[in-house]
C-alpha cells in the first residue's frame, strides 16, 4: 500500500500483479473498501497488473467532512491521479455499486479506459434517463428498491442506522458515516438535473439476478448508452464477487482480452 495525492486528499493505493501485465481497476462500492474486491484481485493477478484504491472517504483514504468534497467531479479527479500514479495511460475497469455510479460517470468523460464492467449499479445520468422513458409500474419498481437513497438525506438518522449494519458487512461505521456523503453530494442534483448518458468505451454489464437494490428493467435499458455492450446474469446477490468470484474474475478478464483485441 501507498499513499498519493489527489488534491488535498490522500488515497490509499494497492497494486499486485506485473505492471508490465494490462491493468485492471477493481472500484469498490458503498459502505465498502478496496478489501470487496479480494478474492477477485487474487485470481487476477496472475495475467494482470490489478490495481485498488479505497476511495476518499473509505479505508485509509483521506475523509474530507464536507458533503461537495464528495461530488463526480472530485472523484473522477482521484481516479485521474491514481492513473497517473501507476503509469497507466489507459486501463480496463471493473466497478460495483457506488465505484459503478462512478464508473458510468467516467466513462462518458474520459479517453483513459479501454473497457468498463459494471457490477451492482447503473450511472445516474443512465437511470435518471430511465425514469424519463419507463412506464409507471417499471418507475414505480425501482423507486421501491431504492428507498434508501431518500432516506440517506436525512440528518442523523442514517449515520445511527448504517452503522451496525455496516459492521455486518465487514465495513466500519466511520465508513459508513462518510460515505453517505456520496448520496447526498450526487443522488438528487443529479437526478434532477442528468448530464449525457453516453459513454465512450465498451461496456459489459453483469447483473446479480438476487440483487435486491437494482430492478431488471433499469438494467436492461442500459445497452443503449454504449458503444458495445455485453449483457451478463450471475445468480448472485448484490455482493457477487464474494459470493462467486471465480465467476466474476472469469467474466472480468475474458472481456478485457475481448477489448483489447477491438
Amino acid at each position: 500500500m501507498r499513499l498519493i495525492a489527489s488534491d488535498d486528499v490522500r488515497l490509499a493505493l494497492y497494486e499486485q500483479g506485473d505492471p508490465a501485465n494490462p491493468t485492471v481497476v477493481l472500484l469498490h462500492g458503498y459502505p465498502d473498501d478496496h478489501r470487496v474486491w479480494d478474492q477477485v484481485a487474487d485470481l487476477l493477478r496472475g495475467r494482470f497488473h490489478v490495481v485498488r484504491y479505497d476511495v476518499r472517504g473509505a479505508g485509509r483514504s483521506s475523509a474530507p467532512r464536507a458533503a461537495r468534497d464528495y461530488r463526480l467531479d472530485r472523484l473522477a479527479a482521484d481516479m485521474d491521479a491514481v492513473l497517473d500514479a501507476v503509469g497507466k495511460p489507459k486501463v480496463h475497469l471493473a466497478a460495483h455499486d457506488w465505484g459503478s455510479i462512478q464508473g458510468w460517470y467516467f466513462t462518458g468523460r474520459s479517453d483513459r479506459f479501454a473497457s468498463f464492467t459494471s457490477l451492482g449499479g447503473p450511472g445516474l445520468d443512465q437511470a435518471a434517463a430511465f425514469f424519463r422513458q419507463a412506464g409507471p409500474i417499471r418507475a414505480l419498481g425501482q423507486l421501491l428498491r431504492s428507498w434508501y437513497i431518500g432516506a440517506f438525506q436525512l440528518p442523523v438518522l442514517p449515520e445511527l442506522a448504517m452503522a451496525p449494519l455496516a459492521r455486518a458487512l465487514g465495513a466500519t461505521a466511520a465508513d459508513a458515516r462518510n460515505g453517505l456523503n456520496l448520496y447526498r453530494a450526487n443522488m438528487l442534483t443529479r437526478l434532477r438535473r442528468p448530464g449525457d448518458p453516453h459513454v465512450n468505451v465498451p461496456v459489459q454489464l453483469i447483473e446479480c439476478t438476487r440483487d435486491r437494490y437494482v430492478s431488471p428493467w433499469l438494467l436492461a435499458s442500459l445497452g443503449q448508452w454504449a458503444p458495445k455492450f455485453r449483457h451478463r446474469r450471475l445468480a448472485a446477490d448484490h455482493w457477487a464477487q464474494r459470493t462467486q468470484p471465480e465467476a466474476v474474475a472469469k467474466l472480468v478478464a475474458e472481456f478485457a482480452d475481448w477489448a483489447a483485441d477491438e
